[in-house]
């Protein structure tokens, strides 16, 4: 399917997540198709969801009403799932996209995975791991500004993320050709189909610019100005 055409229902979980970042969401979210259902869940009567509430009218987002009717009880969440599954099952969607940061939606995206659906996650870094790493693509929205190549600055040390440079070791290996070398598009796609990794997350625009951040790795362009990446360790085994 094209995927500009592809329609997509938007869940908002308004007690847990930033108004003040739906403009990026809704940037992301472009990319895959067109928003045909918006939805937000919370108690409107609240002074803390005013930045939700002035975003209604002017993006189409319809509010659902929810009363904390017992402390320690998020009825939001609840209403959202139910909801979800319905359009799930009972509309024409492509892809479901969940806006929060506390709860954890794991189930409700494993069974949307299942039926074939793309999943599409925001929230803070807050947000439960489960819920992070069972969605098709996760960006957190309280992330500093991509750098580009003249500007960046490694925000964390990436070299100590065990489980980062795992992920892109087994990418590398799994798409290389004899001499070691693996062509960036198949790595990344590699990537996307195992996790939800998005490489704005660790502070960089695309997979190159992480990449040449990390001297565990080789870059060199290849036919048609595309990328290649090696293990350095396979060039010491050369």
């Amino acid at each position: 399917m094209d995927e500009s055409k592809q329609k997509i229902a938007l869940f908002i979980d308004a007690d847990n997540a930033p108004a003040g970042k739906f403009e990026d969401v809704l940037s992301e979210v472009a990319k895959y198709g067109v928003v045909t259902i918006r939805k937000a869940y919370g108690n409107w009567k609240k002074a803390s969801l005013k930045g939700w509430e002035d975003l209604l009218h002017e993006y189409a987002i319809q509010p659902v009403q929810q009363y904390d009717l017992s402390k320690g009880k998020n009825a939001s969440d609840i209403a959202l799932v139910i909801d979800a599954m319905d359009v799930m099952y009972t509309k024409d969607i492509d892809v479901m996209c969940f806006v929060s940061s506390d709860c954890d939606f794991t189930p409700m995206v494993t069974r949307a995975l299942a039926e074939g659906k793309v999943v599409l996650g925001f929230g803070e870094r807050k947000t439960p791991s489960p819920f992070v790493n069972a969605c098709s693509k996760f960006l957190f929205l309280d992330q500093g500004p991509a750098k580009n190549d003249a500007e960046e600055t490694i925000t964390k040390n990436i070299k100590s993320d065990t489980k980062l440079i795992s992920l892109l070791r087994q990418a590398i290996e799994a798409t290389e050709e004899d001499d070691g070398w693996a062509a960036l598009g198949p790595v990344g796609s590699h990537i996307s189909n195992k996790t939800s990794f998005d490489t704005r997350n660790y502070g960089y625009r695309n997979l190159s610019s992480l990449i040449k951040a990390i001297d565990l790795f080789e870059l060199k362009r290849g036919p048609g100005n595309s990328y290649l990446v090696r293990d350095v360790r396979k060039k010491k085994t050369a």
